[in-house]
């Protein structure tokens, strides 16, 4: 696999060029973060572009025809180009090409830079629209945690802590799509014990999120802050039963139950004017 490795600060992070994928988060001693793929869930941090979530029936509607895009999108699964690769950074990119037209029929560039520095790795999403009309797009992280934490016994209990009160309802999907109604939050005051039961119905989500960071974290543990600019929702979720908690900063969500119509007037995309960029950052910082 194309892989480039980056270090500084007490951090390495491995990333790979096919679908821009992180491979591994390591702190100073050596500790692994990420989940390592496995039987349960096959990825480790894959790149949500161009939609986050799901359409009804996987189908886009633009223009009077209909495409073929299915879960999370097309990135995860194609081979971005090196843009830069330094001892500290790297920038991969993705360009629409006929592949991608016939599932999304827009001009794009999709850049994912990472650079460590300061005891954290930060990942940047920029969009740029390449094309004369507006580009409707959805942008998210999925990265997924060692749960148990380093270091942590398998039966410690682990948390999230979050760094504002939410007190906001949540969401929640059936088949892949939003349900109509909001749900109250788990989430006591900035609060959330961890449980596998909280994922048996699929992804929180957080729709209204208040805070900028989270961390997450258990007794005698190496814990994890994840913090985000520019993202407006957050999603958590783990398979049940799985050694992994997703924390997910998304700019957008799966199409809302019983919205089956125009691509560009879903609820929660970016409408990128002609020329211009949308970006966000999210950071993962080890707290050994």
């Amino acid at each position: 696999m194309d892989e480039h490795t980056i270090t500084s600060g007490g951090i390495s992070a491995r990333v790979a060029a096919q679908g821009a994928e992180l491979q591994s988060l390591c702190d100073g001693a050596g500790r692994e973060y990420l989940w390592q793929a496995g039987p349960a869930w096959p990825r480790r941090a894959p790149i949500l572009f161009p939609i986050v979530g799901r359409l009804a029936d996987d189908t886009l509607r633009h223009d009077g025809k209909t495409y073929r895009l299915t879960q999370h999108g097309f990135a995860r699964d194609r081979r971005f180009a090196w843009v830069e690769r330094t001892p500290a950074a790297c920038v991969l990119a993705l360009s629409d090409d006929d592949a991608t037209r016939a599932l999304y029929p827009f001009p794009f560039r999709f850049e994912v830079a990472y650079a460590v520095a300061a005891g954290a790795l930060a990942v940047t999403f920029t969009i740029v629209n390449t094309g004369d009309a507006v580009l409707p797009a959805s942008m998210g992280a999925h990265p997924a945690f060692q749960w148990p934490l380093p270091g942590a016994d398998a039966g410690a209990p682990h948390r999230l802590t979050f760094s504002a009160d939410e007190p906001a309802p949540i969401r929640r999907l059936a088949g892949g799509l939003l349900k109509p109604d909001p749900l109250p939050s788990p989430i006591a005051g900035r609060t959330l014990p961890l449980d596998a039961a909280l994922f048996v119905d699929d992804a929180i989500i957080l729709d209204h999120v208040a805070s900028t960071s989270v961390r997450f974290t258990a007794p005698g543990a190496a814990g994890l802050e994840v913090s985000w600019d520019g993202f407006t929702e957050l999603g958590l979720w783990q398979k049940p039963g799985a050694g992994f908690l997703c924390i997910e900063p998304w700019c957008g969500y799966a199409s809302p139950a019983g919205f089956d119509g125009e691509f560009a007037e879903k609820p929660g995309l970016l409408l990128i004017p002609p020329g211009e960029r949308r970006t966000a950052t999210h950071r993962m910082r080890p707290l050994a």
